[in-house]
């Protein structure tokens, strides 16, 4: 039986901190889902780590979550997509149930609302919504071909326009369920702020 949901997880070296999020997906109670570990540029124990959670886990040289998200869409089979990124989590065990009962093939796209660290509660309330990838729930089917850009910074914003650009079904859930853990040290947006990397 395929997987009802792909979660697909890029990583670079987050041996110490990935575990909270790899627990939250662990503890779901739902389990038809597939775990899909892009292990980017790695040089310490990510892999192994999400091996141990039974992830199917790939290694590549990208240095960018934007192409480590397109290896993880290359080969899910999953109906639907779910992207959550290594040291954010899911705040409960009910998270893929409850999706489970909301995903429909009425429509493409499920946009949710989340916890955002530092800033609190986001929802989506339908005259917008917040542009990334992991506050969504998206078919696979209709995703289709579509992939991240090679773009620093841009690449959500980039897949979120191309996806919407596609006149997608779309159902709101005002339900917080993700935390995003914004300028965790290491991390893309902390990178920006403190002047790492480019």
């Amino acid at each position: 039986m395929s997987p009802k949901f792909s979660i697909i997880v890029p990583v670079h070296n987050a041996e110490n901190h990935m575990r909270k999020c790899m627990d939250s997906i662990a503890e779901q109670v739902y389990k038809n889902y597939e775990l899909i570990c892009v292990c980017d540029s790695c040089t310490d124990r990510s892999a192994e780590i999400a091996a141990s959670y039974g992830a199917k886990v790939l290694e590549v040289e990208f240095h960018r979550d934007g192409l480590s998200r397109n290896a993880g869409l290359d080969i899910a089979i999953g109906e639907w997509v779910l992207f959550l990124d290594d040291d954010d989590w899911w705040m409960h065990e009910y998270v893929l149930t409850m999706l489970d009962s909301r995903v429909s093939t009425q429509f493409d796209i499920l946009l949710f609302s989340f916890i955002w660290k530092g800033m609190g509660y986001f929802s989506q309330d339908g005259q917008r919504h917040y542009v990334a990838c992991w506050n969504k729930c998206w078919r696979r089917e209709f995703i289709g071909e579509t992939r991240f850009s090679d773009i620093y910074r841009e690449s959500d914003l980039d897949f979120d326009r191309a996806m919407f650009a596609k006149g997608p079904r779309c159902a709101l859930w005002d339900t917080p369920f993700y935390y995003y853990n914004y300028l965790h040290e290491g991390s893309m947006n902390w990178k920006l702020v403190n002047g790492v990397g480019k």
